[in-house]
């Protein structure tokens, strides 16, 4: 039975190869055409198994013109994101009762520096395309996209719970279920 770290199970050290610790593909932009017009591209424990056990990771954020990643939180990782090219606007929300939005527009070059479990986002706040990289304090951070988190669950929050928790109408929960 093979030992399991983290989830995931440990290679036999004897079968451990180099492409257990290669990925190709950070020079390869995003597909970008989509509704938020954004893409990630991860270079996670999943991409390149000789992460397991390390408590690293990276990603390569692709933005159209404004694109954005939209509202989310990793909940296993402090992330920090490095702007290649672009500007971009970034910002995070720290917890009760402060919910104090922290937020700043990065040049190329610039380093930003994203709170374990903190909501946070990043906007290309440019009229050009905008890349960053990001590097994550676990090699397995997770992802919970706020919107996907409340409106896309499976099974569904009931609407009549998040129409007092958001204090709109259900139909309006409904509309927006529909988007996730």
């Amino acid at each position: 039975m093979a030992v399991r770290v983290n989830g995931l199970p440990c290679k036999n050290p004897s079968w451990v190869q180099a492409n257990d610790f290669h990925f190709s593909g950070m020079h390869i932009p995003g597909n970008t055409s989509n509704a938020v017009g954004s893409s990630v591209t991860p270079a996670f424990v999943f991409q390149i198994p000789g992460l397991n056990t390390l408590g690293i990771s990276l990603a390569r954020l692709d933005f159209a013109p404004w694109g954005v990643i939209p509202p989310h939180t990793h909940p296993r990782a402090t992330e920090i994101l490095t702007v290649l090219e672009g500007k971009i606007e970034v910002g995070f929300v720290t917890s009760n009762p402060q919910n104090r939005h922290i937020s700043k527009v990065l040049n190329k070059g610039d380093v930003f520096v994203f709170p374990v479990n903190l909501v946070h986002y990043q906007r290309n706040v440019g009229n050009t395309y905008a890349v960053a990289m990001v590097a994550l304090s676990s090699q397995n951070p997770g992802v919970n996209l706020i919107g996907n988190t409340v409106f896309g669950s499976n099974p569904d929050i009931s609407s009549d719970i998040l129409a007092k928790a958001f204090q709109v109408s259900e139909d309006v929960i409904s509309d927006i279920k529909l988007k996730f």
